[in-house]
This record gives structure tokens, C-alpha cells and sequence, in this order.
């Protein structure tokens, strides 16, 4: 896949005309829908507040961070095992789920001041060219054996999801690079709709859900308290809530990450300006309010910064409308129900495309810093990298289980400090 080295066509601060920006913002909804509803479907938790959170939360980081970045937040899988865990160990009551994730969304704001008085000139020493390419690549690569999956390329896998997914993937390609004026701008939403058709032309569309949804449906809301409209779960900071902070340490690695994704595809440096300790904020308190209300928790959306880096439409103002009409959407039963038909097929094919995008971006940062591969240093923390992070290695510490992209990270942040470079090793005569 050729890497995206054009300008952006709308910067982070421009605006669309109105029917453009619907169109557009309708196209990060679908993007982040599945992986959105998947989390709480998982987690038997309502799927309506969890779209709710995402569209909430997302606004919350975008004051918290003067609306700068172009993030969108939905549904983390971080946290699921965690979640379950707490879920089951409490005969399925969530208080001790819910507490934990607003714990966690304190943790990422102490983080944030920490950040705040010590500065981000670490930021350079820990994450230099040659620890930010392949921390990105397996963040894209880390993602693909999903897109894979959805799209039925496995063993035994049904010939109409392989159909569907590739007609998808190729009506997604051809607009982006084929396509004229405003429909070379919104590929994944041609991409979307064509690869449905196809799919209801194959008979893998479920139309069932439709029928039973209502027109109007109140989110099912929980609370730490029961009023007439909300039912309730009491706080409990147990054990089992407890369990669930460390999972934090992981997904704020994650989250710089993803920023740093996101500054290349940008060319801005987001975790400077407005600052990590910004995105921290906005990630850790739209956690914090989705878990108040009854939803999963937060983080950054790698299938959105795809989108991004696919369309090089930047526009806050996009994601700020996405996000109002994920709230909107998460009262209207039918049209939820419409999108939640969508095969996985279709978001498969999709997919493939995004999280290509996002590895994509990570060797070019490899190219333009020119990272010289002909020093073994170089090599040794690339290829670990990238075995850690794509291998299914896993780490755990007591309750902290540190897998993919944060034990990749932590690996190559350790091997750049200690391995020494090679011209002080033959300065020292050795």
C-alpha cells in the first residue's frame, strides 16, 4: 500500500460546507461502530449507552484538549478480561467493573499532572524514531489478524463473507484513488454502503433487529444511584475494582502511541501541542463519565485515525459532528439497529484498508527520519519489537498483564536506553 505523503485537504481546524460534513462524519460513525458495540455485546453491558459514552467522551476530550486533535474515543477492549472478571466474581453486579474503570480514569488524570510539571522533553528521549515506527506498525499489524477474521479469510470461511469483504475493499480502494471530487473524500462510506448491497444481494443480512427495535429508545442508563428514569449500581472499591487499575499503565502506552500515529498522518506534534497531559485528560475523564453512566471505558480509535490517514480530512469539526450523532443515534432504536446489521464482512473489508493505513504510517516514519538499518542496534530493537508485539507475547505482573503494543513499547523504550550506539561503543576502543 502506498503511503499517504499528500497534505492534508482539510486541516484540523477547517471546516466542511454542511452537507459535505455530515456526509463525513457519518463515515467515522460507521468506522468506529462495530468495534464501538462489540465491547459491550461482550461484556452484556447496553450497547445504547456505550455508543451514548463514546459520542460524550469524545466531546470531553475535545474540550480537554481545546479542540486540537482530531481524536475519536469509543469502547476500549483493554479492559474487557478485567471487566469480566470483576463482573463474574461479583455474581454479575458491575459495581465493582464500573468503579474500577472510574479509578482508572482518576489515574490517567494524576498522570496528566505528573506530565504537566515534569514537561515532554522525556518524550523524545523514550520514543525516538527508531522506538515510534515499530510501535506503530504493530499497533496497524497488531489489528489485522481482526480485519482478517471479519472478512473470512480462514479455514472453512463462507465464500459470500470473502465475496462481500473484497467487493468492499475494492470499492473502498477504487473511490480513494479513482474517485472524483467529493466521493474521493468519503471511500469508507461508499465503501460501506456498496459492500452492504452486495452482502443483502449474498443473503448475509439479518434484518430481524430492525423490526424489533423502536423508533425512540431511552439508553439504559446506570447510575450510582436509582432515580425514576436510571437504574442503579452501588460504588464498590474492593478488591475486584481494584484489580482493574494497572490495566491503565497499559492503554496510557497505548494512547501515546496512537497520538503519535495520529502528529505523523497530521504533521503536527500532538503530544506537545496541545500537550499529553491534555489527551490524557480528555481520555481519562471521558472513561470516568462513560463508566459513571454504565459504559465500558474510552480510548482512542485506531479505525478513525485510519480514516484520517486514508481521506487527509483532519477536521475537529468532523469528529465533533460524529460524535453528536452517535448520541443521537443511541435514542434511535431502528437506525441503531440498522447499522448494528452491517456484516462484519463489510467492516472486515473496510478494515484491511484502515489498519494497513496505520502500519503504513509507522515505516514512513522509519524512511523520512532515516533510520539507518544498517546498525545492529537499530535491528535488534525493530525485529523485537515487532516479534513481542505481533508474536502474541504476553507479560504478566500479579494483575497487570502487559501484551501487543505496550510490552512492544516497553521493549524497545528499554533496548533504546540501554543498548549502546555504535559509534561511542568503537569510541571506547572495544
Amino acid at each position: 500500500m502506498a503511503i499517504n505523503t499528500k497534505p492534508l485537504l482539510l486541516d484540523v481546524d477547517e471546516k466542511p460546507p454542511v452537507l459535505k460534513g455530515i456526509l463525513l462524519s457519518f463515515q467515522h460513525v460507521f468506522a468506529m461502530f462495530g468495534a464501538t458495540i462489540l465491547v459491550p455485546l461482550i461484556l452484556g453491558m447496553p450497547v445504547s449507552v456505550a455508543l451514548f459514552a463514546s459520542g460524550i467522551g469524545t466531546l470531553i476530550y475535545q474540550i480537554a484538549t481545546k479542540a486540537k486533535v482530531p481524536v475519536y474515543l469509543g469502547s476500549s477492549f483493554a479492559y474487557i478480561t478485567a471487566m469480566a472478571v470483576a463482573i463474574e466474581q461479583m455474581g454479575g453486579d458491575i459495581s465493582a467493573a464500573q468503579t474500577g474503570v472510574i479509578l482508572v480514569g482518576f489515574v490517567y488524570v494524576i498522570a496528566a499532572i505528573l506530565v504537566k510539571l515534569v514537561g515532554t522533553k522525556w518524550i523524545d528521549t523514550l520514543l525516538p524514531p527508531i522506538v515510534i515506527g515499530p510501535m506503530i506498525m504493530v499497533i496497524g499489524l497488531g489489528l489485522a489478524n481482526s480485519a482478517v477474521t471479519n472478512s473470512g479469510f480462514v479455514s472453512g470461511g463462507d465464500w459470500r463473507n470473502i465475496f462481500v469483504a473484497v467487493v468492499t475493499f475494492l470499492i473502498t480502494a477504487f473511490v480513494n484513488t479513482k474517485g472524483k471530487g467529493f466521493f474521493k473524500i468519503i471511500p469508507f462510506l461508499c465503501g460501506v454502503i456498496g459492500g452492504y448491497i452486495v452482502a443483502m444481494m449474498v443473503g448475509i443480512v439479518d434484518l430481524t433487529p430492525i423490526g424489533q427495535a423502536n423508533w425512540f429508545e431511552m439508553p439504559q442508563f446506570y447510575l450510582p444511584f436509582e432515580t425514576e428514569y436510571f437504574q442503579s449500581y452501588r460504588l464498590y472499591f474492593g478488591p475486584e475494582a481494584l484489580a482493574i487499575i494497572p490495566v491503565a499503565l497499559v492503554t496510557i502506552s497505548e494512547h501515546i502511541g496512537d497520538h503519535t500515529v495520529l502528529s505523523k498522518i497530521c504533521n503536527r506534534q500532538f503530544l506537545k501541542e496541545p500537550g499529553l497531559s491534555r489527551t490524557l485528560i480528555g481520555d481519562g475523564v471521558a472513561s470516568l463519565v462513560s463508566a459513571t453512566i454504565g459504559g465500558p471505558a474510552n480510548t482512542t480509535y485506531g479505525e478513525n485515525t485510519g480514516v484520517i490517514g486514508m481521506t487527509r480530512i483532519a477536521s475537529v469539526s468532523v469528529i465533533r459532528n460524529a460524535a453528536i450523532f452517535a448520541m443521537i443515534m443511541s435514542f434511535l432504536g431502528k437506525f441503531t439497529a440498522l447499522i448494528s446489521t452491517i456484516p462484519t464482512a463489510v467492516l472486515g473489508g473496510m478494515s484491511i484498508l484502515l489498519y494497513g493505513v496505520i502500519a503504513s504510517n509507522g515505516l514512513k516514519v522509519l524512511i523520512e527520519e532515516q533510520v539507518d538499518f544498517g546498525k545492529i542496534r537499530n535491528l535488534i530493537i525493530a525485529s523485537s519489537m515487532l516479534v513481542l508485539g505481533l508474536g502474541g507475547a504476553t507479560l504478566d505482573i500479579g494483575y497487570l498483564s502487559l501484551s501487543g503494543t505496550a510490552l512492544s513499547a516497553l521493549a524497545g523504550i528499554i533496548l533504546n536506553l540501554v543498548l549502546p550506539h555504535e559509534e561511542d561503543y568503537q569510541a571506547e576502543g572495544k
